[in-house]
């Protein structure tokens, strides 16, 4: 488990058709749009980690969870859940929310994650992710590295919950193995769902104060010249 910081979230410039170009093999990661849970057959409450999102290993506070919860949300103790209609889900049958709050053991508050390791695509130049998040208390890390992640957009699921779209630049990675995971800080609950890999790059715009100095000196050099001729 790594230290959780918030997500750097600002204004991405974007190459063109940034939503329209995913990776076609998303390297060795599995179930990243969580579709492959086998949940039928349970009942709402506790399921098997590896029944409810297959590829993923659950934790709360680092420390692995053998069982995870389904359809079955709790009130202030943290936990890691797999929601399925009639919950609100982001896309698709299955979400995951990453519930942060009163640790199960005891103590204090503890972050909860999902993790999962494996290759990054050789082509993939970005990590894009929905999320549901009303205080984007959300970190991402791979191989140990915390990631910054700039907002694509935003939409409405079919269920009318809100999301946000996220990327971050992956090229650095690309070709890597090592550990993607998703936390939420210990006051913070996420719905996260549809992350994948995409051969579209993203970087932030220019600094609006960096640019202004320019045009002024640009301006100001136009004006010299026009007094000297």
């Amino acid at each position: 488990m790594k230290s959780i910081v918030n997500l750097t979230f600002t204004t991405p410039l974007l190459a063109a058709l940034a939503f329209s170009s995913p990776v076609n093999a998303q390297g060795t990661f599995q179930n990243l749009n969580f579709e492959s849970a086998s949940v039928s057959g349970y009942s709402p409450g506790n399921v098997p980690t590896v029944d409810g999102i297959p590829g993923w290993t659950a934790y709360i506070d680092g420390t692995p969870q053998g069982n995870i919860l389904y359809n079955s949300l709790t009130l202030s103790t943290a936990s890691i859940d797999i929601l399925s209609p009639p919950y609100g889900v982001i896309d698709g049958n299955y979400s995951v929310m990453l519930q942060s709050g009163e640790n199960p053991g005891g103590g204090q508050s503890a972050p909860t994650s999902v993790a999962q390791s494996g290759t990054i695509p050789a082509n993939a130049q970005s990590l894009e992710f929905e999320v549901y998040d009303a205080n984007l208390l959300l970190s991402v890390s791979f191989a140990g590295n915390t990631l910054s992640a700039w907002m694509l957009g935003s939409g409405r699921s079919p269920s009318g919950i809100p999301y946000n779209v996220y990327g971050i630049d992956i090229a650095p990675y690309e070709g890597q193995y090592g550990q993607l995971e998703f936390t939420a800080s210990p006051s913070g609950n996420v719905e996260l769902d549809d992350i994948s890999f995409s051969t579209n790059s993203i970087a932030p715009e220019p600094n609006i104060t960096v640019l202004a100095a320019i045009g002024g000196l640009l301006f100001g050099g136009r004006r010299w010249f026009a007094r000297r001729s």
